[in-house]
């Protein structure tokens, strides 16, 4: 059987922390991405890879914000498209050229797309992800006049930042192109930044001033293409409970009740990988397989059984069908 996975990269698949992010860096750390992936695209998955784009649509925000003096200002949700086009033709590019020298004979594809919000999501009255700049008291009480809309908070001591809602993504309106072109053998690109916040206003589709997690997303996308498998890549190589504490435990296996009942106990964070595992557990509450959870450097072990975190639904035992290729 030809089992379909859906692969959300984070952010340091593509920038690494306290770099510029310049364009060819994000293009060098996508490439050594790729190379780690390299085992799947050689394999008969079918697979879909959504995206972060954290300091991407930070970087958009600050040109947005020099340049709207001379130019037009754009809203929340073009940006979050210009960064899905954007990493979605690297990520392709880079695909492209390393099927052909490695004689891989498939498609890879980037699909702009839309993801359905819901306008009474409370989180549009309390928004609480925090996006571009950071400021100081003088310029955030400056930016209070010149842009009332906004909403500010203090994140760190002294430091402000604008925050904008993060609601709950509902529905991924090109969910059926991304699962026939997954089910043709193509590699998409899909729900790159957690997808464009959209609504509906008086029968039309309306772009939306928030952005939308990747993982909330990814899981989402995967239960609606479903797929069987959903691979959270992050920078560690598995998940602990108890973190950074002399008791500290590494998970290897767990079911997805243990897992919820960690994440009631609070052992992940909202921060880190609290949305993690909110995004592997709403994924096999809907009929997922597995999530895995692990690095760039070892989702093909993960996906042997060698690596990784794995969260498994409530039936059957687990099966690691797929295996590296001999070298």
């Amino acid at each position: 059987m030809h089992e379909t996975l859906v692969v959300a990269l984070g952010g340091n698949a593509i920038t690494l922390p306290g770099e510029m992010g310049t364009i060819p860096q994000q293009f060098a750390h996508t490439a050594e991405t790729l190379e780690h992936l390299l085992p799947l695209f050689r394999s008969d998955l079918r697979l879909a890879i959504t995206h972060g784009n954290g300091p991407q649509i930070g970087n958009i925000l600050v040109r947005v914000e020099e340049g709207e003096r001379r130019v037009p200002s754009l809203p929340l949700d073009t940006c979050v498209a210009d960064s899905q086009g954007g990493m979605g033709y690297m990520i392709q590019q880079l695909a492209t050229a390393l099927f052909r020298r490695e004689g891989i004979r498939r498609d890879v594809v980037c699909v702009i797309t839309q993801v359905l919000v819901d306008e009474a999501d409370p989180d549009f009255a309390n928004p609480t992800k925090p996006i571009g700049s950071f400021f100081s008291a003088e310029e955030m009480a400056r930016l209070c006049r010149e842009k009332p809309h906004w909403k500010m908070r203090e994140v760190e001591a002294g430091r402000f930042r604008r925050v904008v809602p993060s609601p709950r993504p509902l529905d991924v309106l090109e969910k059926e192109a991304v699962s026939q072109l997954a089910a043709s053998g193509t590699v998409v690109i899909a729900c790159g930044g957690g997808g464009i916040p959209v609504a509906w206003r008086d029968g039309k589709l309306k772009g939306v001033e928030a952005v939308i997690d990747k993982d909330r997303a990814s899981s989402l996308l995967a239960t609606q293409i479903q797929a069987h498998k959903l691979v959270i890549v992050t920078s560690v190589e598995q998940v602990a409970i108890r973190f950074r504490k002399p008791n500290q435990r590494w998970l290897r296996v767990v079911s997805v009740e243990e897992a919820q009942a960690y994440l009631e106990a609070g052992e992940f964070p909202p921060g880190s990988m609290g949305p993690k595992m909110e995004a592997a557990i709403g994924f096999l509450t809907q009929g997922g397989e597995e999530c895995i959870i692990t690095s760039t450097e070892s989702v093909a072990q993960a996906l042997g059984g060698k690596a990784g975190t794995h969260i498994l639904a409530p039936r059957g035992p687990r099966r690691f069908p797929f295996s590296e290729p001999e070298v």
